[in-house]
């Protein structure tokens, strides 16, 4: 056996043992790929400059953190589209209650959270008790918190703290506050899936609700509360956005397409649309793919409009390449 031989052996061993998920290999590439193009075409620091790469996790957070709770829920065969304007009724109503003042930080978190949690469970209800299809039941949702957000706020709403500002501007050492927020939001995630009772039974509703019904599962109950963790995490995602901005904005959610990204990042990261098999660590490198290529876009001087393009287009490839892998494994 050569050397080369012994090296591709050794680090398959290694990659079966720690259960490196496929996506993380295609994220390695697609860093390269962008690194050399913009070694041609940009600004020849992607591969080169700390500071770019760091940037690139930071941007992205937001994503990262939804995502996390959206593939909570996916796993449990739901979906939840309502996100965007979770994130956004969350950064307006903040901002509102803060007004710029710290001792108004408790007051604006609490009611922030009390909203997505009322979110998430009115979510959940709809799906478990009344029988209705996720996405419209999510869809319906967003469209009434949509309803809600442009009939009260119609610009840059109120103001945080400075100290509230540390949560997407500072640093302990030399790793920003919002990565490490992100990191402990997908520990979570995967606690949850790979080490409680909630995340074998989500696997299980996903992969088959009537099954899991007659072995003893609550299935209404895990798909309620995996709603709720889900809006949860919009307003985590919200608090940050805000925290960034300085200011609440009632398009930060819909403008990010939040949704549709959070579902494809999951997606691209091996988690089934139709439920029972995925997890938080390969969303993470689907969101990580993104973010390197908005990071690498923006390098070239690519028309922000293109940006949105091709991110449609690996929306488009991601279910593609689900409705593919669910053929062959049918098959």
């Amino acid at each position: 056996m050569t050397t080369s031989t012994a090296s591709v052996s050794w680090f398959k061993r290694i990659s079966k043992k720690v259960n490196i998920p496929p996506v993380f290999y295609f994220l390695i590439i697609v860093f390269l790929v962008s690194g050399i193009l913009d070694q041609f075409f940009g600004g020849k620091q992607l591969l080169t400059n700390s500071s770019i790469i760091l940037n690139i996790i930071v941007r992205s957070v937001a994503l990262g953190i939804v995502a996390t709770g959206q593939t909570l829920v996916l796993v449990g065969a739901s979906i939840d589209l309502s996100v965007a304007y979770t994130i956004s009724i969350t950064a307006v109503m903040s901002s509102y209650l803060m007004q710029g003042q710290t001792s108004n930080v408790p007051l604006a978190i609490a009611g922030v959270f009390l909203i997505g949690i009322s979110i998430g469970l009115v979510n959940g209800l709809i799906i478990s008790k009344l029988r209705v299809n996720p996405f419209i039941a999510t869809l319906g949702t967003s469209l009434i918190i949509k309803g809600v957000i442009n009939a009260t706020f119609s610009n840059y709403t109120g103001s945080v703290p400075r100290e509230f500002e540390y949560i997407g501007y500072g640093t302990i050492g030399p790793i920003p506050v919002s990565i490490i927020i992100l990191l402990l939001v997908v520990c979570i995630g995967w606690f949850i899936l790979a080490r409680t009772k909630l995340g074998s039974h989500l696997y299980g509703v996903g992969g088959n609700a009537e099954v899991a019904r007659l072995s003893g599962v609550r299935t209404d109950r895990v798909l309620i509360i995996a709603h709720i963790l889900c809006s949860v995490t919009a307003v985590l995602s919200g608090l940050f956005l805000v925290s960034l901005m300085r200011s609440g904005a009632p398009w930060v959610g819909p403008n990010g397409f939040y949704d549709l990204n959070s579902i494809a990042t999951a997606v691209i990261g091996g988690t089934a649309l139709s439920g029972g098999k995925g997890g938080v660590w390969g969303t993470l490198a689907g969101v990580l793919i993104f973010g390197v290529l908005d990071t690498a876009f923006t390098q070239m001087g690519v028309n922000p409009y293109l940006k949105i393009v091709f991110q449609g287009l690996i929306i488009v490839m991601a279910v593609a390449s689900y409705t593919v892998r669910s053929k062959k494994e049918a098959a």
